[in-house]
């Protein structure tokens, strides 16, 4: 398995320090702040550590405060139900002595039901995509260097974007964004990791959706996002080492916050989860 990956994989495989208390490390991915899918990650594999015979479908969560890339966190667990279908886990971050995030999340044992869903967005599939990373030298060049790190971070998934991306020119487009993304190696075939691994990557460039009509300038350093809360739910199994389509949407912007929607596809065009996030967005002149 590639080393990135891999190293991943270890960031979520947190370690027990007491009944219902874990410790995850974190890891700098060119921000000055814990990114918010690291810790979405792990407390949904803390919470999951405490249940049997159940698969999550759901979780609600808001982040408190922002993360210390150089300190571990501790997740304390609070068993809340386990009944016959379904168990409730309340999960708490920790770093410093001060909560810096909590998360609801349900759990239900495995059981068929009706079934509909909407239709995947007609996109170009990922084969003739470029990723993300592909950013031409001269480029890279002219774009600060905290904006660089960021955009040039090697990470454990392919990200092919569908949609342009302007770095430079201001360019208003309609609050909408589409993005294969795989991870770039075979995975275990654990369902239940790959939900956590979605959890991760579910954070990723959503509520930056609620900008797209407003031409912002990232390069500039005026532009404050921040998650304030994260909700998802998971519909049907689903593998992360093969093509996901995540298709997000920004319904409003008001109040110095963004409101974006986002669902992952498979290439086949099932709806395998859902995401909804609120978060802070500021620019100032």
């Amino acid at each position: 398995m590639h080393s990135v990956l891999a190293d991943l994989l270890q960031l979520l495989d947190l370690e027990r320090i007491e009944e219902n208390i874990f410790r995850g490390e974190s890891r700098d991915i060119g921000s000055t702040r814990v990114f918010g899918g690291q810790v979405l990650g792990q407390a949904l594999t803390a919470a999951s550590f405490t249940v049997e015979g159940r698969d999550v479908h759901s979780l609600h969560a808001y982040f408190l405060r922002p993360g210390d890339v150089g300190a571990a966190i501790v997740y304390d667990v609070e068993r809340a139900r386990d009944g016959r279908s379904f168990s409730n886990r309340r999960v708490v971050a920790i770093q410093h002595g001060r909560p810096i995030f909590n998360m609801t999340a349900s759990f239900q044992v495995p059981e068929e039901g009706l079934e509909h869903q909407v239709e995947m967005p007609e996109v170009p599939g990922p084969e003739a995509l470029a990723d993300l990373r592909e950013i031409d030298a001269a480029v890279l060049e002219k774009i600060p260097e905290k904006m660089r790190r960021y955009l040039t971070h090697e990470r454990p998934f392919e990200v092919r974007p569908v949609e342009p991306i302007h770095l430079f020119e201001p360019h208003r487009a309609p609050p909408v964004r589409h993005i294969w993304v795989k991870a770039i190696d075979a995975l275990p075939g654990d369902p239940g990791l790959h939900r956590n691994l979605l959890a991760y990557l579910s954070d990723y460039q959503l509520v930056a959706t609620a900008t797209l009509p407003h031409g912002i300038r990232f390069e500039h350093g005026n532009v404050q996002l921040a998650s304030l809360d994260h909700a998802m739910w998971f519909h049907r199994p689903f593998r992360l080492d093969r093509w996901l389509l995540y298709s997000m949407q920004s319904p409003n912007a008001a109040g110095a916050r963004g409101l974006a929607l986002g669902r992952f596809f498979t290439h086949e065009g099932e709806l395998v989860a859902s995401t909804a996030q609120e978060g802070v967005v500021r620019v100032w002149s």
